[in-house]
């Protein structure tokens, strides 16, 4: 058996397992790494110092957290080959994750939040901003949800997160007036919450039919509102997730109750928001030491 073929198999296995489409999109990426780096070698053949030259492949722009990506894709490919019985002895068991510093999320603040908002000139644009600064939700998340899936009275929707887990998440009195004006504003038939703007017909006289709004095309509204607010740090959908946390954080939330609304699976992804950003430590030193 070849690498290939037991990419072959490893895949289907996963997507039975109801794995994302997102993770499995990021084991191809790192298969096809590996197949440029090593050859379709069999898969009894592969050895230890065979993956260190797939780890090396290419490594020089590597940051820590995508070289760990990298093993651990060896490590899953491997594991599972062990575990059917395709090789005796598993290559990449000696594999070690590189050590990565803890990054605090960089949320925005409530001063870049005000001028985003003024700067929204659509009612999509207005709804969009809202929805992801007051659900705390992955752009992942916000793309598939429908019209119906909204819940008016309770101010909330339940959406699939990591691992197609579902959640609800609430959003604010200010975010269902903009949801609603927008809605309002579409003569469409479109099921989605929300979608492509088409001001302009095509080329033969007609109007394109209106299509979900993609993550790509949900991070470009984004950048192009940042620009309109002259905000000189980079905008993107994660950042009001940050923003989010942090806000619920500096409200005196509990750690667990913000892992819940998150959707982490753990509470050590949660705890990362207590490591208070510098503006906030700044406050709280003013506060209580001057």
């Amino acid at each position: 058996m070849k690498i290939s073929d037991a990419w072959s198999l490893f895949l289907a296995d996963k997507r039975m397992e109801n794995y994302s489409p997102h993770t499995l999109k990021g084991y191809e990426f790192h298969y096809k790494n590996m197949i440029s780096a090593l050859g379709d070698l069999p898969l009894q053949e592969v050895r230890y110092q065979h993956l260190m030259e797939y780890l090396l492949f290419k490594s020089a722009h590597l940051k820590p957290a995508s070289l760990s990506d990298r093993i651990a894709f060896a490590r899953s490919l491997f594991r599972w080959a062990q575990e059917n019985e395709y090789i005796k002895t598993n290559p990449s068991a000696r594999l070690k994750s590189p050590k990565q510093g803890t990054r605090i999320p960089r949320a925005l603040s409530r001063d870049d939040i005000d001028r985003l908002r003024k700067a929204c000139q659509t009612p999509l644009e207005h709804a969009l901003l809202e929805f992801l600064y007051s659900s705390g939700c992955r752009i992942g998340e916000v793309a598939p949800v429908r019209r119906h899936d909204i819940n008016w009275e309770n101010r909330s929707v339940v959406v699939r997160g990591k691992g197609d887990k579902e959640r609800e998440v609430y959003f604010t009195r200010e975010c269902k007036s903009f949801l609603l004006s927008y809605l309002e504003s579409r003569s469409d038939a479109e099921p989605y919450l929300f979608i492509t703007e088409n001001k302009n017909g095509n080329a033969a006289g007609g109007v394109p039919k209106p299509k979900p709004l993609s993550p790509s095309q949900m991070r470009y509204a984004l950048k192009k509102l940042a620009v309109r607010a002259n905000i000189k740090e980079r905008v993107y959908p994660h950042r009001f997730r940050h923003s989010y946390a942090c806000n619920l954080l500096d409200n005196g939330a509990p750690l667990d109750v913000i892992q819940s609304l998150m959707g982490h699976a753990k509470l050590d992804t949660t705890r990362i928001y207590a490591e208070l950003r510098g503006e906030r430590r700044r406050e709280l030193y003013e506060e209580f030491f001057e």
